[in-house]
């Protein structure tokens, strides 16, 4: 009878490593294998873990479109005035 609990609880005990293993094999793999191009392993980890920075990336995003838009605005005006 000893035996027997000793076998189911390591039995158990292997499961738990096992399907915890499984399950950041597939955390690390999707992040690593992310939808946006140019991040590496680390940037895709740290907004992972902290959303307030995905906030402040999609603001820069805005700022640094605005700038561009404003730097073509700047170009064709100066082309005309020529």
């Amino acid at each position: 009878m000893e035996n027997t609990r000793a076998f189911w609880g390591a039995l158990l005990f292997i499961l738990i490593i096992v399907g915890a293993n499984v399950i950041m094999y597939g955390m690390v793999r999707s992040i690593t294998r992310s939808s946006r191009k140019g991040t590496n392993f680390l940037e895709s980890m740290g907004n992972m873990f902290n959303p307030s920075n995905q906030k402040k990336d999609n603001s820069m995003a805005e700022l640094r479109q605005k700038i561009e838009e404003l730097e073509k605005g700047r170009k064709g005006d100066s082309g005309e005035s020529e």
